[in-house]
């Protein structure tokens, strides 16, 4: 009996809000208009935390907490790990006042002699690969971006048996005058620790073997991440100007700094974070200015 007085009561609540806003109170634990033009996505727990520390003029909305950095209005929502919590995060996103969502959270890097990627540096994907297993869904319910988006076979065919996965990967791109000013503030910053890399998304953290490794080397992929191709897809499909500036933590299939082999911690890791913070706060004033 009190569960059905409950229902009732929250179905006339619902009665007085659209579908959208709805969505939004689900996902975000909030209302639409809490939410900032720009938007900050960390998906790890110590990026969101060293974000929360920066952001002056601090107010918390269920999952998003808006304030200033750099005199720049934001909101900062955690997407948590994965395509689909980014896929979520964005969903709800899209439904609010937000035209610029800025991914900045942690990668893994991929060293080659084209461009020699360490730990600590600060990487601005230029593009990503598809390889997450949300992207598809996308595709399928927006077909004609199957003709306007590249795409490639893919290269872990030529050293695995493909017993299933995804045989053609298509390839999304950031907003190009976001990934410009980030890239710019970075090199302005740091020089040469800031690089524009392709980056190849997947939802695998534990299946980065040196085969899949040796596939991506085949390519030139300087970077591996869980979230950017599906953030840049829905920013293709929303109209919403996406971008990611990430901090290299891990070197896959290096002896001494692959996640899957060592216990060793590299003492860049965490300045590169802090670096990473530092270029986003000095391209705010800008991205507000072109971009919103």
């Amino acid at each position: 009996m009190l569960n059905r007085i409950k229902n009732e009561l929250l179905n006339i609540g619902l009665k007085f809000i659209s579908v959208d806003e709805k969505i939004v109170r689900m996902i975000l634990e909030t209302s639409p208009s809490n939410v900032n033009e720009i938007v900050i996505l960390p998906a790890i727990k110590i990026v969101m935390k060293k974000l929360l520390n920066k952001l002056q003029n601090k107010r918390n909305y269920g999952r998003v907490y808006n304030g200033e950095l750099n005199g720049v209005k934001v909101s900062i929502v955690r997407s948590l790990v994965g395509a689909p919590n980014c896929a979520i995060a964005v969903e709800a996103l899209r439904r609010c006042k937000t035209k610029v969502i800025i991914r900045i959270d942690v990668c893994g890097g991929i060293e080659n002699s084209i461009t020699p990627i360490n730990i600590g540096d600060i990487l601005v994907p230029k593009l990503a690969v598809c390889d997450d297993g949300t992207s598809p869904h996308y595709l399928r319910e927006n077909p004609s971006l199957v003709n306007e988006l590249d795409s490639i076979p893919n290269p872990i065919g030529k050293f695995q048996s493909m017993f299933t996965g995804n045989q053609t990967i298509f390839i999304s791109r950031p907003n190009e005058t976001l990934k410009e000013i980030l890239f710019n503030k970075g090199i302005s910053f740091l020089s040469d620790n800031v690089k524009l890399v392709d980056l190849w998304t997947t939802d695998a953290l534990f299946c980065e073997s040196l085969d899949f490794v040796r596939a991506l080397n085949s390519i030139n992929i300087q970077s591996i991440d869980m979230e950017s191709s599906l953030l840049f897809l829905l920013g293709r499909i929303y109209n919403l100007k996406t971008g990611a500036i990430l901090s290299v933590s891990d070197l896959p299939g290096h002896p001494k700094y692959d996640l899957l082999n060592s216990n060793k911690i590299h003492p860049n890791m965490e300045i590169g974070i802090d670096n990473a913070i530092k270029i986003l706060m000095n391209s705010l004033p800008q991205i507000k200015y072109e971009l919103t």
